[in-house]
């Protein structure tokens, strides 16, 4: 393992601290600095930048972005026992580490942020990763206030996010990322990796925000969305009903076979449905 710094090896500080993870709040600690300075380049380049990381844990992936030249990190973390071993890598790193102890779906970074871009990189706690990244898709107004996002997720809900249509994995989750960013997913992480280890596998996923996403309200956008792949199977002159609009007159605005069903229709096509349904609505 090769040393970024000179602070203590990482299980020496879980077991200074007790950090024993916790199931229920989604822990599974990455302890190869080797790994988590990967996932730190692959937010590069991080010279001025500020970086918004979530569940932090031992700090492994914090260690990394403040050694690799992150100008300052963020580090949102509910849990108390890593607060206070956060807390070491802070005075290590005089100015450059703000630990935020608090639940980081209620966490809102921009009154802490300041001149300079900023990233959110972060190993995410699996029970929240979904919820977290939607809720920053979902920023008004957009362009957001972060520049890219690198973060880890199970293998499967990474395919969801860059399926394309005539997939199974493609979905609702899939058409509001790639609406708003260009998604990749950019290298697995093994199960071994972890402590204690996952029953899945991992993966790292990119995320650019589009300067300009088509044109759509976000909210018509998902309701959209959630009516039409609230019953996948079935023909969207069906499963659109739930709308309370006419299907027929909707698709037919929008371009869309009445036959179509959901998982084949792209981005476009759910952006010019969701257009038609607005202007049908306001009408």
């Amino acid at each position: 393992m090769t040393a970024l710094d000179d602070l203590p090896p990482l299980r020496d500080v879980i077991r200074r601290y007790d950090l024993a993870a916790k199931k229920s709040l989604g822990q599974n600690f990455l302890l190869d600095l080797n790994l988590t300075a990967r996932i730190a380049r692959a937010a590069a380049p991080l010279a001025n930048t500020t970086v918004v990381e979530i569940g932090p844990g031992p700090g492994g992936l914090t260690r990394a972005l403040l050694a690799l030249g992150a100008k300052r990190v963020i580090a949102v973390e509910r849990d108390a026992r890593a607060v206070a071993a956060l807390a070491d890598i802070a005075a290590h790193y005089p100015g450059r580490l703000t630990i935020v102890e608090g639940d980081a779906l209620a966490f809102d970074p921009r009154p802490h942020l300041t001149a300079g871009p900023v990233r959110i990189v972060a190993n995410l706690p699996y029970n929240i990763a979904t919820p977290l990244l939607t809720g920053w898709l979902a920023t008004e107004p957009w362009p957001p206030w972060f520049d890219r996002m690198v973060l880890m997720f199970q293998r499967e809900v990474a395919e969801r996010l860059v399926a394309t249509p005539g997939s199974k994995a493609y979905g609702r989750l899939s058409i509001l990322t790639q609406w708003r960013t260009h998604p990749d997913i950019l290298f697995d992480v093994s199960p071994k990796a972890f402590v204690p280890p996952p029953k899945v596998v991992s993966s790292v996923v990119s995320f650019v925000p589009r300067p300009a996403p088509l044109a759509c309200d976000r909210r018509t956008l998902e309701r959209v969305t959630e009516a039409a792949f609230g019953q996948r199977r079935k023909m969207l002159r069906q499963s659109l009903k739930t709308l309370g609009a006419d299907p027929a007159g909707l698709l037919e605005q929008a371009w869309i076979a009445p036959t179509a069903r959901a998982e084949e229709i792209a981005v476009e096509g759910f952006v010019r449905l969701a257009n038609a349904f607005a202007a049908r609505t306001a009408a």
